[in-house]
């Protein structure tokens, strides 16, 4: 079963089994504007939960990523790495960033369903 879990930083995690794919919300992506760069993790790379992960830049300003979930890279988005402007196009599935092999499933109960982060963001407004 795929869970999508979000943070208040507005990145998300997809888990299915026991791995996270990671990117940012489309709120954030609309957010930044026109992404041009992004700084993804190596494959093999460990981070705790909170920790900076990635770093998307786009011409309004440079914003970091941060591991929603401790865990370790075991894949990391190619095709945003050669097109940074995919995550504009499509945030949430092909702008995804990495893959995390999640090191503690718990911590997704400290992240947000869907609703929550959508009831979140009418408070930013």
């Amino acid at each position: 079963m795929t869970e999508t879990r979000f943070t208040k930083d507005h990145e998300y995690v997809r888990v299915d089994g026991a791995v996270g794919i990671v990117g940012i919300s489309d709120h954030a992506q609309k957010q930044l504007g026109d992404v041009v760069f992004v700084e993804l993790p190596a494959v093999g790379v460990k981070f705790a939960k909170g920790d900076s992960a990635a770093v998307v830049e786009s011409v309004k300003a440079a914003s970091d990523v941060f591991a929603p979930v401790s865990g370790e890279v075991v894949e990391a988005n190619g095709a945003v790495d050669a097109t940074p402007g995919l995550i504009n196009e499509d945030a949430m599935a092909g702008g995804w960033l990495f893959k995390l092999r999640l090191a503690n499933p718990g911590e997704l109960a400290s992240l947000m369903s869907l609703a929550d982060y959508e009831a979140f963001l009418k408070t930013l407004a």
